[in-house]
């Protein structure tokens, strides 16, 4: 059997956040937001963490967060790349020996234990999953002016989150489809996330699994609050 691998990424600055720190080094409860997040893998039954950051943070990662905290599952740290995508494949590289990869924004602190078993429990069971939750509010699809154009059923709506877990030969095959030939797909697609690669470039169908309303990302100072109460 291949090794559980989480790969977290921290290489974004998150300009909605509108502070010069980074939103993953910002502090709550005195400690880094990306703390929260390396702790959760690390005291679960992932084998090993590839932490993805920018290459000039690289040393002050290793220093200040992982060894600080004896984050011992850490394995490497790689430098991420221009886009998010970017940055997960540097990171899905880095994997050794790997058979099940879960992908995770280090900019969400509040990801558990709980969350963490049930994505690999059923990315055994059918290769692709991510964590979400279903909407509370009633959404509208709107047209190019503004009118209302649709009110989709609210039962069949869910908000995704991460970490998004596949079997790592799926989706490591699923991106060398989607960048050998990155210029022309990145003009046809917007890449949000990592089920979006898997999907449209391995014909992978992927299927949902339950996340925790907690599981919030820190996007912008609202977010640092609601941070702050969750703790609490």
């Amino acid at each position: 059997m291949g090794k559980i691998i989480a790969i977290v990424l921290a290489a974004g600055r998150g300009k909605r956040m509108q502070s010069d720190v980074a939103k993953q080094y910002l502090l709550v409860r005195n400690k880094p937001v990306l703390y929260y997040s390396l702790k959760a893998f690390q005291d679960s039954i992932v084998d090993e963490i590839i932490l993805v950051t920018a290459e000039n943070e690289i040393t002050y990662c290793k220093e200040e967060i992982v060894d600080k905290y004896a984050i011992t599952k850490v394995s490497q740290i790689v430098a991420g790349g221009k886009e998010r995508y970017h940055s997960v494949y540097n990171g899905l590289k880095a994997c050794k020996d790997a058979e099940v990869v879960l992908i995770h924004d280090g900019a969400r602190p509040f990801v558990d234990e709980a969350i963490i078993e049930r994505n690999v429990r059923m990315v055994k069971e059918h290769g692709a999953c991510v964590s979400g939750m279903p909407v509370k509010d009633t959404i509208k699809i709107s047209d190019v002016e503004g009118y209302v154009k649709e009110t989709p059923r609210r039962d069949l709506i869910w908000t995704i989150q991460t970490p998004q877990t596949f079997r790592y030969d799926l989706i490591r095959n699923s991106y060398d489809v989607f960048l050998a030939r990155e210029e022309e797909y990145s003009k046809q697609y917007s890449v949000t996330d990592d089920s979006m690669v898997a999907e449209i470039f391995g014909g992978i169908k992927v299927k949902l699994v339950e996340g925790s309303y907690n599981n919030v990302k820190i996007t912008t100072p609202e977010d640092m609050v609601l941070a702050e109460v969750i703790l609490g």
